[in-house]
């Protein structure tokens, strides 16, 4: 059978971000199926679908390289609204400990779905959450929710071993044993991981972090993600209270901690934030290929700090965005998170630091790059049909049409997109999801956090 095609013409810009970094005024782009064929000007084919993108800027689909959508449910809450990283994650984790499937569900779906309506055509979600009770399907839960709604998926199989009584932060109750993790992470891959061109899903191995595992832990994921071929993720190097954890407990900083387990030399690791490293570090981090998922917004609403991206770009260390937790973010918003990243660099390296077209490249190609993938973050032909449109004809772009690109970083009053595809498969259509009833999603996923806030904080919420 044919596969279906689609025409997007008449493009403002078609900003390609390929090798040639190609800007086409009037650009068109055709794909098949799930693969772009043609990009150029007036191009004479027929399609199925014909996608009209005059006073439109058309992008490659963004890639958000680390999130934890569980935590859609439970954003904006008063008594965190001004803690830093420790104390937050304690007073959260003894509402997250209640989390059940409905909750993963809703909330991967809600998050997916504000990613999708801001430009955003791959997430990775690191979910490493899981109660004693009714968690032992979240990732394949989750990896339902993105099917359905239609995002190109990474699901990251997270893990935490040391609870509080082994000097961790999270509860005993949400912790595993190394045995039943690795069990795990070996269904899910050998169930789900796609390996091969145009994947929809992927698996990686995810512990959570250094003052949530164990040194066995580490080193046992290192081993088995080079036995079964997929990437390992963590956060690191987050905040100064995580450097004196680890030079309290390794005597070492938190990257050299990480390359002792042997996290730090295949190529195939990437880690969540990376605020406090250093040069050295980050010269071994490019030699070594270890990719970066930079968190502008949740590093800023945190208090962490901000990470050094241009020296890291300045050192091929592989950096991708991210747009973190919805409960350290607030928000699921791929193009502000670009935004954020343009910004934010300027304040830590100077005005030059960051221009628009770097901030949006490490949207794409950087985070095709960190989750190791050759086939999306560019609009070329053999890539895969993941596509953004802006439209830029409003009142908030008035005088903006000098460079129409960096327009949608530096003006604006909505991130939506007009169109977005995914696969060859139109998601979001004049703004609107697609493939689910955005109202009836936003009472589920209402509904499923009052729930949570009922168990995790009695008498405070009805």
């Amino acid at each position: 059978m044919k596969s279906k095609t689609l025409l997007i013409k008449n493009a403002l810009v078609l900003a390609t971000m390929d090798d040639k970094g190609r800007e086409i005024s009037g650009g068109d782009v055709y794909t098949e199926g799930p693969e772009i064929k043609k990009v150029g000007k007036s191009l004479r084919v027929k399609a199925d679908t014909v996608i009209d993108a005059r006073d439109c800027v058309v992008l490659p689909g963004f890639v958000n390289t680390h999130h934890h959508l569980y935590q859609t449910l439970t954003r904006n809450l008063p008594k965190v609204q001004d803690a830093e990283l420790f104390d937050w994650l304690v007073y959260l984790y003894d509402i997250w400990k209640h989390v059940n499937p409905e909750a993963v569900y809703a909330s991967t779906q809600a998050g997916l779905g504000e990613l999708l309506l801001t430009g955003c055509t791959t997430s990775s979600d690191h979910l490493y959450l899981f109660p004693q009770k009714n968690s032992g399907l979240f990732i394949d839960t989750q990896i339902a929710a993105a099917r359905e709604i239609g995002m190109r998926f990474t699901a990251t199989r997270g893990s935490m071993s040391r609870g509080r009584s082994k000097g961790g932060l999270p509860p005993d109750s949400v912790v595993q044993s190394e045995d039943f993790i690795m069990k795990d992470c070996e269904r899910l891959i050998k169930k789900f991981h796609d390996p091969g061109k145009f994947a929809m899903t992927n698996v990686a191995m995810a512990p959570c972090s250094p003052f949530s595992v164990t040194t066995k832990l580490l080193k046992i994921t290192a081993e088995m993600a080079k036995k079964w071929g997929v990437r390992m993720h963590t956060h690191l190097a987050e905040t100064k209270d995580e450097e004196a954890f680890c030079k309290k407990l390794f005597k070492m900083r938190p990257l050299e901690y990480m390359e002792s387990v042997g996290w730090v030399s295949e190529g195939n690791a990437w880690f969540a934030h990376c605020v406090y490293i250093n040069e050295a570090e980050a010269k071994l981090m490019g030699r070594t290929g270890t990719g970066v998922a930079h968190c502008p917004c949740s590093n800023l609403r945190l208090g962490s700090g901000i990470a050094p991206i241009r020296m890291f770009m300045g050192h091929k260390v592989p950096v991708g965005l991210a747009v973190d937790g919805s409960a350290s973010n607030d928000a699921s918003d791929m193009l502000g998170e670009v935004r954020q990243a343009m910004l934010v660099q300027r304040v830590k390296a100077g005005v030059k630091a960051m221009p628009a077209r770097d901030a949006l490249r490490l949207a794409t190609r950087g985070g095709a790059a960190v989750l190791g993938r050759a086939d999306i973050g560019s609009i070329e032909p053999g890539k895969a049909a993941d596509i953004a449109i802006f439209d830029v004809s409003g009142l908030d772009f008035v005088g903006s049409q000098s460079d129409p690109l960096a327009s949608l970083l530096f003006c604006g009053a909505s991130h939506r997109t007009k169109y977005t595809i995914v696969n060859g498969q139109v998601v979001v259509k004049n703004g609107r999801l697609a493939a689910v009833d955005e109202f009836k999603l936003t009472a589920r996923a209402n509904k499923a956090a009052a729930s949570l806030y009922r168990n995790g904080i009695p008498g405070q919420y009805t």
